[in-house]
């Protein structure tokens, strides 16, 4: 199923929304106070161009303290707009049956999208 999903995935928008993650890691990238947001963006790229296979864990330094302030500016600058729009395309492709696990997607890329810094991908 994962790779039949990505494929899907990719191919109905999900290449287009990972690349332009990417993209926006690599330009916040080009200064170096960036560089830290730019690393979670493109990890944030990477997990919605091939969601269906990954798991999200939290890292072992999840609660330092410099983690949860990161992650508070995150959410308040970037991060609840990228939650709203996996929100809402969870919400249209909830509706149909053959949607539900695309869906779930993006639901499970949530939290990931609130509070990237603490978090792998595995």
């Amino acid at each position: 199923m994962g790779c039949i999903g990505n494929t899907v995935w990719m191919i109905f928008g999900g290449f287009f929304a990972g690349l332009g993650h990417i993209l926006g890691g690599l330009l916040i990238s080009l200064t170096i106070v960036g560089i830290p947001i730019g690393k979670q963006a493109i990890k944030l790229g990477m997990a919605t161009m091939a969601p269906f296979g990954l798991e999200i864990v939290p890292s072992e330094q999840a609660g330092e303290a410099s983690y949860v302030i990161i992650n508070v500016i995150w959410a308040i600058l970037f991060g609840w707009e990228i939650a709203v729009t996996h929100f809402i395309g969870g919400i249209i492709l909830g509706i149909t049956v053959v949607g539900i696990p695309f869906a779930k997607q993006h639901f499970k890329l949530i939290p990931l999208a609130m509070a990237p810094f603490g978090r792998e991908l595995r």
